[in-house]
């Protein structure tokens, strides 16, 4: 059980640095980090200036120098676990900047939200997380092991220059355990995430004019068949099972139905002549149940009858497995233990729609959770956060890592 004074504690200095984060919230939307193009130099600066002005040794890695990372490691000297915490920098592109009721690049602080590009997506997460990363460091003589915290570039677009770059350089960063402050949105804890599945689709047709054209055989009309029978797949379901039979999460509906999004289309080049080439790219969301190989079999086999005389080929572009962290991981109920701490409401489970780095860190055997201010499933439009749930986070995130490294167990019989 968690220590109620510790959590009232924990409660008091969150609720102290709510200017502080509130500042570092303003200074982090005022730092540009669209992606694409995914330049992260300035809000990384603002990120090293915060940590170096707490004391704490940061550093950047870069794969790609207009797109750094941020890395700092905490040591408490003493024999434990090792907790990565996580938060990544870029942002989604604001849309059309005409419909936005507030500033775009600038924070407005109104109702009860904080509001402006990336608050919720995932700034917000950025500032709260800083800010539970200096309350542990002042806290050292309160946990035993190691806390890596990583700030990184290019998450947005499944990028290989911010995660997966420190992941491949940096061995040492498969921990015990991860919390990634991506929300699944509505106050839920993410245990696991959806898989992905990008499939390319070409069809190919005999030339000639359009005159001669045959029913079915010019390559516009296959791959016309093709994604008709890809789109069907939508709604095919997934399921827990091993370990995870019974797991209950929220909106089950959405997290175990797959979903086949036809993303580009493109075919022909003139009006007057049978199309002899066309392609498409899908993008699949792989429910629990559903791997990335019995997947693309689906739309193997789906494509097979709708195209029979074999004039479609599908090309894998990139995919990895639905991942789910067990709810009996000591990091699960080590934020479980946290969230009762706080909260009278039942912590309620998710699995994310998209994809996040913690998805990374979980195919390396590292029990990763996801939890941020993000108040809905996607930012957008009018992005915001509220201000009383990133000032909760700080709290969450800061009495979890002392439950988890608080305890003295070996390590090695976490994973």
């Amino acid at each position: 059980m968690t220590d109620p004074t510790e959590a009232a504690d924990i409660a008091r200095l969150a609720e102290e640095a709510r200017e502080s984060v509130v500042g570092l919230c303003s200074q982090l939307v005022a730092a540009p980090s669209v992606n694409p193009p995914g330049d992260t130099r300035r809000v990384a600066g603002v990120v090293l200036d915060f940590l170096r002005a707490h004391g704490i040794a940061a550093e950047e890695q870069a794969l790609l120098p207009e797109m750094p990372s941020v890395v700092a490691v905490l040591d408490s000297g003493r024999p434990g676990r090792h907790l990565v915490l996580n938060v990544h920098l870029d942002t989604m592109p604001p849309g059309d900047e005409a419909a936005w009721t507030h500033p775009v690049w600038e924070l407005t602080r109104s109702g009860g939200r904080l509001q402006g590009l990336g608050m919720g997506n995932m700034k917000g997460a950025v500032a709260a997380m800083l800010h539970a990363v200096a309350l542990l460091d002042h806290r050292r003589d309160a946990w035993s092991g190691r806390i890596t915290f990583t700030a990184v570039s290019d998450e947005v677009v499944f990028g290989d220059h911010g995660a997966a770059h420190l992941l491949a350089t940096r061995p040492d960063l498969a921990a015990d355990g991860l919390l990634c402050g991506e929300g699944p949105g509505f106050r839920r804890l993410a245990v696991g995430e959806k898989g992905v599945l990008w499939l390319a689709l070409e069809a190919v047709g005999d030339p000639g004019h359009s005159s001669s054209v045959r029913r079915g055989r010019s390559a516009t009309a296959r791959i016309a068949a093709a994604v008709t029978a890809v789109d069907a797949l939508t709604g095919t379901r997934g399921g827990f099972d091993g370990e995870l039979k019974g797991l209950v999460v929220a909106d089950e509906a959405t997290a175990l139905n797959l979903t086949a999004n036809v993303g580009t289309l493109i075919g022909g080049s003139f009006v007057g002549q049978v199309a002899t080439s066309a392609r498409a790219e899908v993008d699949l969301r792989l429910p629990p149940g559903i791997s990335a190989d019995a997947a693309q079999a689906l739309v193997e086999g789906a494509v097979a009858r709708a195209v029979p005389d074999g004039g479609v080929t599908i090309t894998r572009m990139k995919g990895w497995d639905p991942n789910v962290t067990l709810p009996a991981s000591p990091i699960a109920e080590s934020w479980s233990a946290a969230w009762s701490a706080f909260e009278r409401s039942p912590l309620e489970l998710a699995v994310r729609l998209p994809a996040s780095d913690a998805s990374r860190w979980r195919r390396l055997g590292t029990p990763s959770l996801c939890y941020g201010p993000q108040p809905t499933y996607s930012a957008g439009i009018d992005d915001y956060a509220e201000e009383d749930e990133v000032v909760r986070c700080i709290a969450l995130y800061a009495l979890t890592a002392l439950r988890f490294l608080g305890d003295r167990r070996d390590s090695r019989s976490t994973r």
